[in-house]
């Protein structure tokens, strides 16, 4: 199309892309990660489910059989551990609701000073490494620890005390996230019609919060039923769960059998517990009153007991759940091995421990978890990035939108397999991966690519709240103008999801900083990563192998809290992110 000005010069309207570029644009941004998640989740965790259906025939070649099934499943240990599993995901995701609901209401509907820090304190146990929090609550729960008179150490309590530490802030964030929008009006319409505070948060604010708390109920029971570390440390094998009989069956019996079967239960177990939990959502959800304003959130009163007494709650958990373990943490890292106060287990950390217990020391445990999780958060980031960059589309056709709610469901399937599973499959797979002759089980990439794995889901959960929230008018706009796609996502959603994509980063490092279950199958012992060595120093007799296992939990820990802090920061006050 040409038109004429004035002065007889002919202006060209832009030429757009062409439709088959823009369509291997958009094929190759979901392939490229679907292509990861087929090798490095599916195919892991399908091979390791066929483990339990099929055995060696003795000729090379694979049988059906399912007597593997009937043996596990007849072993009374079998049905313990999934009692065990099933009463410590329950029991903690109904405190960490309960608890967690008071907190929700005054740091998201209420306003005061210091609000800010006082949310950021209770996001940072969700980012701590689960072997730091078992350390932890093992300092505070022993014998002479401030919380020694208790008894509850290696206790099913005191397990339940660190899943609700861990996932504390789960329920926080979730819930105060839409709590912190509600139209207060309903709720003041049934105050001045009698009823009490009570009967007006029973009748009218709960039942609207109710999607929210079934879908923060559903992710605690998640991270509860598939706890590794915290169980670990805390629990050891007579509070064990099918995610710690996993590793027990394969890295102290190498019955790998038995621990495809007890694989195949938990995802039994895991998808049975999110189906009921969709249902019970689906059934509560409904049409709600959201204030237009930012937030609904009214001055602190102390003369109001709505304000003071969820408050008291909130400062009794975070001083003795959230604060107290990690305060007791730091003190006993400064305790020496004779009794004595001084910096002698942090002196320690540049050797191998007592009796050369390790193959490298602390630091250079370190220094290999900074480089591993740095290359495994800039994959989570990449293929991340990625997948929530298509799955923010919003295409006219029926199709492409189902095909698109597909593709982000799927892509949330790794917080529903534990990290332990990807680990084991990777061992049974990885040899000779799509035919090529390499052993990846050898090379130091498998360890962050399972972390990647596992990050993947936070990556795309940061960033696609932003990406969704950009009008697609602007990007309309830039196309009709003759830019093509990658034009259009370096001048429209590059510089619009900068912040989030840097929290992104931060979770990314953060979690695979800290991450255990995965890790513990392939971390070779002359690359040790961090959790790994900590673990290893707690199993080890000796009071100085203690001492340093405590000293090297407050460097993880410290090293978490910063790279999470550092991310914050570089949010800003931009929106985005959810749990």
């Amino acid at each position: 199309m040409t038109t004429s000005s004035s002065g007889g010069a002919v202006l060209r309207a832009p030429r757009r892309r062409s439709a088959p570029a823009t369509w291997a644009w958009w094929l190759l941004a979901a392939g490229a990660p679907l292509l990861f998640l087929g090798v490095f989740f599916a195919w892991p965790v399908v091979a390791l489910v066929l483990q339990g259906f099929f055995a060696d025939d003795g000729g090379g070649g694979r049988v059906l059989d399912l007597s593997g099934f009937g043996e596990v499943l007849s072993q009374p240990r079998t049905w313990r551990v999934v009692g065990q599993t099933l009463a410590q995901a329950t029991v903690g995701t109904a405190l960490s609701v309960l608890l967690g609901l008071p907190a929700a209401y005054v740091l998201y509907r209420c306003r005061f000073p210091g609000r800010t820090v006082a949310r950021a304190l209770v996001t940072v146990p969700f980012v701590l490494p689960t072997v730091v929090v078992g350390v932890a609550f093992r300092s505070v729960l022993a014998p002479s620890g401030p919380l020694g008179f208790l008894g509850w150490e290696e206790s099913f309590a005191g397990i339940v005390l660190a899943l609700v530490f861990f996932n504390y802030a789960v329920v926080v964030r979730t819930v105060g996230g839409l709590w912190e929008r509600l139209d207060p009006r309903a709720e003041q319409a049934a105050r001045s019609l009698g009823a009490t505070p009570w009967q007006a948060f029973r009748t009218v604010t709960l039942p609207a919060l109710g999607p929210a708390i079934a879908s923060a109920a559903s992710v605690v029971f998640l991270f509860c039923a598939t706890a590794f570390g915290v169980v670990l440390v805390l629990g050891g094998m007579r509070y064990g769960t099918i995610e710690t009989e996993i590793w027990v069956r394969t890295t102290q019996f190498l019955d790998l059998r038995a621990a495809a079967v007890l694989s195949i239960l938990q995802l039994v177990v895991v998808t049975g517990a999110l189906l009921v939990s969709a249902r019970l959502r689906a059934r509560r959800e409904r049409a709600l009153h959201l204030s237009s304003d930012l937030s609904a959130a009214h001055r602190f009163s102390w003369r109001s007991a709505a304000d003071v007494v969820p408050a008291g709650v909130t400062a009794v958990v975070v001083a003795g759940l959230l604060v107290l373990p990690l305060a007791g943490l730091v003190a006993r890292s400064f305790q020496g091995p004779d009794g004595s106060w001084g910096l002698d287990n942090y002196v320690a950390l540049g050797t191998t421990g007592g009796r050369n217990a390790l193959t490298v020391t602390v630091w250079g445990a370190t220094a290999t978890s900074l480089r591993t999780a740095a290359l495994a958060a800039t994959i989570a980031v990449v293929v991340g990035g990625l997948v929530a960059l298509v799955v923010s589309r919003r295409p006219r056709s029926r199709g492409l939108r189902r095909a698109v709610g597909t593709l982000d469901a799927v892509f949330m399937l790794p917080l529903g397999v534990s990290a332990v599973t990807v680990g084991f499959g990777f061992l049974i797979t990885l040899d000779r991966p799509l035919g090529f002759d390499v052993d990846l089980r050898t090379s130091g990439l498998l360890v962050p690519i399972a972390q990647a794995v596992v990050a993947i889901p936070l990556v795309v959960r940061t960033v696609l709240p932003v990406l969704r929230a950009i009008d697609p008018r602007l990007r309309e706009v830039a196309a009709t103008l003759g830019a093509p796609p990658g034009r259009v996502l370096r001048s429209v959603d590059a510089p619009l999801a900068a912040r989030s994509l840097g929290l992104a980063i931060g979770f990314a490092f953060a979690v695979s900083l800290g991450e255990f279950g995965a890790t513990s199958f392939l971390a070779r012992p002359d690359a040790a990563t961090l959790p790994v060595v900590i673990y290893r120093l707690i199993g080890l007799p000796g009071a100085e192998n203690y001492g340093m296992a405590l000293a090297a939990s407050v460097v993880l820990a410290t090293l978490t809290a910063t790279v999470m802090m550092v991310a914050e920061r570089l949010r800003g006050d931009a929106g985005g992110g959810e749990f």
